[in-house]
């Protein structure tokens, strides 16, 4: 979502860190940039004047101008005032301490907000809550199903009082139903309209209570831009919430929401969603989003991910074959698998540090993927092990069990020795040569 602003914020401080000294000129000029890409971002111009007049006045001081690195000081500055623009650290939801946890979750329609519901529900099983989901939206067609379907696919009970027009009887049961089975948390999926009205925000109002949430989070569409700030304001007067979810970050937004809302409304954003999958859900950190908008990377979140998504015993056998130059197409095939859980390839190559910005353009086309597991598992387990083994007839067996062609096959195949030749040259230390653009591309 911030690619455009990252690159302009970049750019502006790599000026800064290749000059051995800097002026108040340099600083004001960089300044103006600055101020310049916040508001093509669609940033709130109110907030963008307060952070820019921030920063510069930190910049003019002079621990910096006589610093040996003003340059990277500066940088410092810019990281620690975004992540403070943001919010100075994670804040995670509040636990009653007699259960259960009644999270209420409001917002317009088209936010994605039963999604979040199931995504916070997710969430919520990992960390051993046993969540319920309450369908209260009775307004948009088939919200009540979706939201049953969802549950059913996390194995989270959704209550729902069939023919009801009632959204507060419906909410104030589920708590109680909730209750009465043991469930320590319950998440009301409210209904939400195209535009902010009265009736709205009154049934919001009665909701909030009757069954007094202990936290109450507004799930913002992140593309919406400046708009979604004006949303969040409107909301903080009428049910005044504790937190946002913001949605749709995979997406081309320009930032402006995540950047603003916080400093304009004064709540902090709570959860951050990445991605249609349940998966692409968790905390927002403050301090690596201001890393990953300087392009610094985010290293933590990318390990957390592969924590959550990977077998430590296995990974410890596959770290001993690489070491052995032993990868055959069944470890490329559980890794690609593993890799695939962690979200869209794409933005996991913008959390990797260094890593060279045409790397990060580069377009991984998912379907590509599904066409390389299609044809690995076309092969039998011989021929996974020892890909030497599979000549031209096999190659034609393999292409047709894929739905694919020979060529597709052969490129696979060409790839993989490619890359078990860069996985020799890594296991013997020698220094490895440029990775071709296509392995990124085409599965690899």
């Amino acid at each position: 979502m911030f690619d455009t602003l990252s690159d302009k914020l970049t750019n502006v401080l790599d000026n800064l860190k290749g000059q051995g000294s800097l002026t108040e000129d340099d600083i004001n000029k960089a300044m103006r940039e600055i101020r310049l890409a916040l508001l093509e971002a669609d940033v709130n111009f109110k907030v963008v004047k307060q952070f820019v007049a921030t920063v510069k006045e930190r910049a003019l001081g002079e621990d910096v101008l006589e610093s040996i690195t003003p340059g990277q000081q500066v940088v410092k500055i810019v990281h620690e005032e975004l992540s403070s623009l943001m919010g100075s650290a994670s804040t995670k939801l509040t636990f009653s301490p007699r259960p259960p946890t009644v999270v209420l979750m409001v917002g317009l329609q088209g936010s994605g907000k039963t999604t979040a519901c199931a995504k916070l529900a997710r969430h919520l099983l990992k960390q051993g809550k046993s969540p319920t989901m309450v369908a209260a939206d009775i307004y948009r067609p088939a919200a009540v199903q979706q939201l049953k379907t969802l549950g059913e696919q996390l194995k989270v009970p959704v209550f729902s009082i069939e023919g009801s027009e009632d959204a507060v009887e419906i909410a104030r049961r589920g708590v109680e139903e909730a209750a009465a089975t043991g469930r320590d948390v319950t998440i009301i999926d409210t209904a939400g309209r195209l535009h902010i009205d009265e009736k709205l925000m009154a049934e919001l109002v009665d909701i909030r209570a009757r069954v007094k949430p202990h936290n109450i989070l507004l799930v913002l569409d992140s593309m919406a831009g400046q708009d979604a700030v004006n949303v969040a304001e409107e909301f903080q007067q009428q049910v005044d919430f504790d937190g946002v979810i913001l949605t749709k970050l995979d997406g081309d937004a320009r930032g402006g929401a995540a950047l603003s809302v916080r400093a304009v409304t004064g709540k902090p954003i709570k959860f951050a969603s990445n991605g249609e999958k349940l998966n692409s859900f968790d905390y927002f950190h403050p301090d690596r989003m201001a890393s990953r908008i300087l392009g610094m990377g985010d290293v933590l979140t990318l390990i957390e991910r592969a924590q959550d998504t990977m077998d430590e015993k296995k990974t410890r056998e596959l770290e001993e074959r690489l070491r052995k130059a032993q990868f055959t197409f069944n470890d490329f095939l559980d890794q690609m698998r593993n890799m695939r859980k962690m979200g869209p390839l794409t933005g996991m190559l913008a959390m990797i540090p260094g890593i060279p910005k045409q790397l990060k353009q580069t377009q991984i086309d998912e379907r590509e993927l599904d066409k390389v597991e299609a044809i690995i598992c076309s092969m039998t387990y011989g021929e996974r092990q020892s890909p030497e083994i599979i000549n031209g007839s096999r190659r034609r067996r393999i292409a047709a069990g894929s739905g694919t062609n020979v060529q597709a096959v052969n490129q696979l195949i060409s790839r993989f020795k490619q890359m078990q030749k860069l996985m020799k040259q890594m296991s013997s230390g020698k220094k490895m040569g440029n990775i071709p653009p296509e392995m990124l591309r085409g599965g690899f």
